[in-house]
């Protein structure tokens, strides 16, 4: 539990992070280590991501997957995550249908202060992850607090995406900067998006 919530930086004791984040943490723990490790059919693989995030029919993640706060988390119909995708939902993450993460994708929705004294107090403050539809995240890339990608565009592999990316880029580096823009898909042919 927080000891405070102050100017949007939650602090917590040291105790509360031995503690292990309280009784939802715990059991989000034990669903993650049950996805990474069990062999499952099927059927038994869709429900626990039902159980790990808020949103996620018709998805794939690949394991191993490392995940906190995953009811903050919402994956559109036919997303992909590629394996050793590390999600942070401390605030929401909406992942646009249609979306491919590659391996190693981070998705950081925390951050900590640069001052050393609220650091101490275990501080931290999040701000959402947006990604739109239609989106190629690259291997190794980081999508940073606050980000907004938008619909069709492209993440080369290993940027730090720190700012907004619009849509309809390929936007690549670090810090990510887009490199040219991309024409529009033909919606009439490219697929239906609602299936």
């Amino acid at each position: 539990m927080a000891l405070d919530q102050i100017d949007g930086l939650v602090r917590y004791s040291f105790e509360d992070i031995k503690r292990g984040g309280g009784e939802d943490w715990q059991r989000e723990r034990a669903l993650l280590d049950r996805f990474n490790n069990e062999q499952m059919d099927e059927a038994e693989r869709r429900a626990l991501m039902r159980e790990l995030f808020a949103e996620a029919e018709d998805c794939w993640v690949t394991p191993p997957l490392g995940l906190a706060r995953g009811k903050r988390v919402k994956l559109g119909r036919k997303v992909f995550i590629n394996s050793n995708a590390t999600i942070g939902g401390g605030a929401d993450i909406t992942i646009g249908q249609h979306t491919l993460l590659g391996p190693n994708v981070q998705l950081m929705t925390a951050t900590h202060p640069v001052d050393p004294t609220e650091r101490q107090r275990w501080a931290f403050w999040a701000a959402p992850i947006t990604i739109g539809e239609n989106v190629w995240i690259g291997s190794s890339a980081i999508i940073c607090a606050g980000v907004t990608i938008g619909d069709h565009s492209v993440i080369g592999a290993g940027s730090v995406v720190t700012k907004d990316i619009p849509p309809c880029v390929l936007a690549a580096g670090n810090p990510c900067k887009v490199i040219r823009e991309l024409e529009p898909p033909d919606m009439a042919t490219l697929y239906d998006l609602n299936q």
